[in-house]
């Protein structure tokens, strides 16, 4: 496939556009489109404009709403839980963080789910917006029980998303997180490979059968392939872990796990705790 080169503020103003074509806000639509080349300028394709397409096809389907609907069903001083109502994943996060964090200098701790949200984009975008502001955080997001596609070890069908976690930490010299999906890869990362009309590399996928593969398009064909889980050999830590991210995630956020019932949508179910390090053992020796 033939690459151009391209500078990110352009990239950024054409995804813009698309964005507000389809209906959205002018500021929202520039916040997630430089959420989007943000995620591509940090080395995350999976997580740039290759979402683009999906984005405005969600929209165009009815399936996600271009303007913000986000609804808080219970809050108090140190606790938040919302309904996305299919808004934006960007847009309610950011709304989320600006109301929960006020709550976290306050009482020192506090904790968010939200369920019904589009697609957040890149978790470690988030985490390190918080961890900017001098708080600690823990982020984990799922799939609402609907988007499977990670096998558990020796097994041959997607039984789990990639149920990715991250967490942000400040520090005297700025900003630290880490933001790993429980799987081998993020799914974003085939959907790259597959863009690009290149193989994956060797530990990534198996087959229908469960035969390793490097064939990105087993992701996409029925019978499905899967992506293993995170852990190599000891996968079985990996998919331990993305389970129970499942139970957590959703069961706080009033989300499904899988298996989840016919009529559930794979919107994303997410769950952020945060700490203010001042409120506990102070922050000079971080």
């Amino acid at each position: 496939m033939a690459k151009i080169t391209i500078q990110h503020d352009e990239l950024a103003a054409l995804v813009t556009q698309a964005f507000t074509k389809a209906g959205i806000s002018e500021a929202d639509a520039a916040m997630v489109a430089d959420s989007l080349v943000d995620a591509n300028l940090v080395g995350h394709d999976s997580h740039g404009v290759v979402r683009v397409r999906g984005y405005l096809k969600q929209i165009r389907l009815g399936n996600t709403n271009a303007e913000s609907q986000l609804e808080t069903l219970n809050e108090t001083g140190s606790l938040l839980v919302c309904d996305a109502k299919a808004s934006l994943g960007q847009v309610a996060m950011r709304q989320v963080i600006d109301k929960l964090l006020p709550k976290v200098r306050e009482q020192g701790v506090g904790s968010a789910t939200v369920i019904n949200c589009g697609h957040v984009g890149r978790l470690g975008e988030w985490t390190e917006r918080i961890a900017s502001r001098g708080f600690s955080c823990l982020m984990s997001v799922t799939d609402n029980g609907v988007l499977k596609c990670v096998a558990p070890p020796g097994g041959k069908r997607p039984t789990i998303s990639t149920n990715p976690l991250s967490i942000g930490i400040p520090t005297a010299t700025g900003p630290m997180a880490v933001d790993i999906s429980t799987s081998a890869v993020a799914n974003g990362k085939v959907l790259v490979a597959r863009a690009a009309g290149e193989d994956c590399p060797p530990g990534w996928l198996i087959d229908a059968e469960g035969n390793p593969t490097t064939d990105p398009n087993v992701r996409y064909t029925e019978p499905r392939g899967s992506l293993l889980p995170m852990g190599g050999e000891q996968g079985y830590k990996g998919f331990g872990l993305g389970v129970f991210l499942d139970f957590l995630v959703a069961g706080l956020s009033g989300g499904f796990c899988p298996p989840a019932p016919d009529d559930a949508t794979g919107y994303n179910n997410v769950l952020l705790v945060a700490w203010d390090p001042e409120s506990h053992s102070g922050s000079t020796h971080m």
